[in-house]
């Protein structure tokens, strides 16, 4: 009855087997909560007080590692790790690196001279670190930071020397950038002084030239577009300025110089219906002069295939900007046709279009409050240009008009000529020429005239003996030559020698102007007359009674009663007496 309540009681028959089943329960829940652990068990029998057999089971777990969990290290890694490894000093604690470390946190604080003063510390004493390069870049950081004209100023040269030390290195590409953001950070707005942008575009060029492989070619190359913006602007303003003055010269120069130099400019399309608009108004004051119709014919297609190259750009280029539609109708009403954009230029357009971020209400706050220039539609794809082509300048263009003038109504049917320029505006304009009217006249000479005037040769030489001392001569054209030169005589400068004659000069009638020094010599060298003895003429005049000098006294003391002298010493009106103006 026992027996079958203790089996009633336990499922297992025994204890060893009861003990088994436990230890397998157990394993199976610490395999399903993830567990990464082995368990093993043992059991020993042993006999009681009473002689009874009694087994004692013990459970251990040993700690394991799953296969899954295994990381596997690359050789790339490793490397990497290796290299870390010798870059990074094994003792956080070095000297040099806590002076670097200390440095850095002053930066981040605001406190720039300490900054600098541990850095320069560092520099000085541990010449072999290999903190040397670092230092020597944070050191223009902690200028660039702290910011100011005289702070930016020092910066930029500590750039310039790190490149100097360090060409070769990576942090080099970003110091030539720190450069260029320098002068960016200090432009003006387009209608103020330029020399910062032209600095900053200069700097980025720069960059992009010399560290075409770093990382940093995409920002620099975002900057320079938006410098150019800023450029393009202010010679925009400039053109827009000479058009309103009527100085189309000036105009067309400054809107080509944006043409070729700034091509991602936001505002081309009205670059190039300005520049089309100047050379339709030259064609315009053309058709109003009067001048031959064969050169008014000339003149007016050299101005008007001009203007249509300036809006056919527009639709062909700028297919996707806002005025295109303003150039069609420029080209309708000069009775051209219209051209058509390719495929391949209306992506090109839509996609530079699209590459402009588009104003914000930040933007406006930003550029209402900051003085600072609107870069905001500058382009944001595509390659700015790195080098300036040749400049066009409003001579250049006078000069070209003055040609073509010349060139189609001198002589429009012949060869180039450069004898007239084109009426100012608002002047009459030059009668009708012809080839044989500027032709010079030639007639023959009368009888009566004399052969030709008189003229100036070259100085002749004297003869031997020859004693006038002219030093240029005239004669008649077709008389004899002056006879050679020989005797005392150099060069055209005749030697005048006492007592030696000349031979007469065949003036062709004319009388030498001056003494005759043909036949008497030359009179002897006068001695200087000594100077007069220095007399001063000034009569002397006696002295005035009023300043002669008394016996008495050196100062004498006025008397107190006289209104015209005063004496600081004299004892004070009182009474009634200082009312008394007189």
């Amino acid at each position: 009855m026992g027996s079958y309540r203790m089996n009633k009681r336990s499922f297992f028959p025994s204890l060893r087997a009861n003990a088994l089943a436990g230890m397998a329960i157990a394993a199976f829940v610490a395999s399903s909560m993830g567990a990464v652990a082995q368990v093993t068990g043992s059991s020993q029998t042993t006999t009681d007080a009473n002689g009874k057999p009694q087994e004692s089971i013990t459970l251990s777990a040993s700690p394991g590692k799953k296969k899954d969990d295994k990381v596997v290290q690359s050789k790339d890694t490793k490397k990497e790790m290796a290299k870390e490894k010798k870059i990074q000093p094994v003792d956080a604690g070095l000297p040099d690196k806590v002076l670097y470390d200390k440095a850095l946190d002053a930066t981040k604080r605001g406190h720039f001279d300490v900054a600098r003063l541990d850095l320069q510390t560092l520099l000085n004493t541990y010449p072999d670190s290999q903190y040397q390069m670092k230092a020597k870049l944070a050191i223009a950081d902690s200028w660039y930071k702290e910011g100011g004209t005289a702070a930016l100023t020092q910066a930029e040269q500590e750039y310039k020397d790190f490149i100097t030390f360090f060409p070769n290195a990576p942090e080099a590409a970003e110091a030539q950038m720190r450069v260029g953001d320098i002068y960016f950070r200090q432009m003006d707005k387009p209608d103020r002084d330029y020399a910062k942008a032209v600095h900053a575009e200069e700097e980025y060029r720069l960059m992009l030239q010399q560290f075409p492989d770093s990382v940093l070619v995409p920002q620099a190359k975002q900057r320079l577009r938006e410098v150019q913006e800023v450029m393009a602007t202010r010679e925009t303003a400039i053109a827009a300025f000479y058009a309103t003055h009527a100085n189309w010269p000036a105009t067309i120069a400054r809107y080509q110089t944006v043409v070729d130099t700034y091509p991602q400019y936001s505002h081309m399309d009205d670059v190039l219906i300005g520049l089309g608009d100047a050379y339709e108004t030259e064609a315009r004051y053309v058709r109003s002069l009067k001048l031959p119709e064969a050169g008014k014919a000339r003149l007016e297609k050299i101005y008007d295939d001009q203007a249509i190259a300036a809006y056919s750009k527009v639709v062909l280029e700028h297919s996707a900007s806002p005025h295109v539609e303003d150039a069609r109708d420029r080209l309708d009403a000069m009775n051209v046709p219209i051209p058509t954009p390719t495929p391949e230029q209306i992506a090109a357009s839509v996609a530079l279009e699209n590459s402009r971020r588009q104003y914000r209400l930040q933007d406006r706050v930003t550029l209402l409050v900051m003085h600072q220039p609107d870069v905001v539609l500058a382009a944001r794809d595509g390659d700015p240009s790195l080098a300036d082509p040749t400049p066009t300048i409003a001579p250049h263009i006078y000069t070209k008009m003055v040609s073509d003038f010349n060139d189609a109504v001198v002589n429009p049917n012949g060869p180039k000529s450069a004898t007239a320029a084109p009426p100012a505006p608002g002047t009459a304009p030059a009668p009708e020429t012809s080839a044989s009217a500027t032709a010079p006249a030639t007639t023959a000479p009368a009888a009566t005239t004399p052969a030709a005037p008189l003229a100036f040769q070259e100085v002749p030489t004297a003869e031997a003996g020859a004693t006038s001392g002219s030093a240029a001569t005239t004669s008649i054209q077709g008389s004899a030559p002056p006879p050679p030169a020989s005797g005392n005589s150099i060069g055209g400068v005749e030697i005048l020698t006492p007592g030696v004659t000349a031979k007469p000069v065949d003036n062709g009638g004319l009388k030498a102007v001056g003494p005759d020094t043909s036949t008497a010599p030359l009179p002897a060298a006068e001695k200087a007359a000594s100077a007069p003895d220095a007399v001063n003429d000034v009569a002397s005049t006696p002295q005035p009674a009023a300043q002669a000098p008394t016996g008495a006294k050196k100062n004498p003391k006025p008397e107190f009663d006289k209104s015209t002298e005063s004496d600081s010493k004299h004892k004070k009106k009182k009474g009634l007496g200082k009312l008394n103006p007189f």
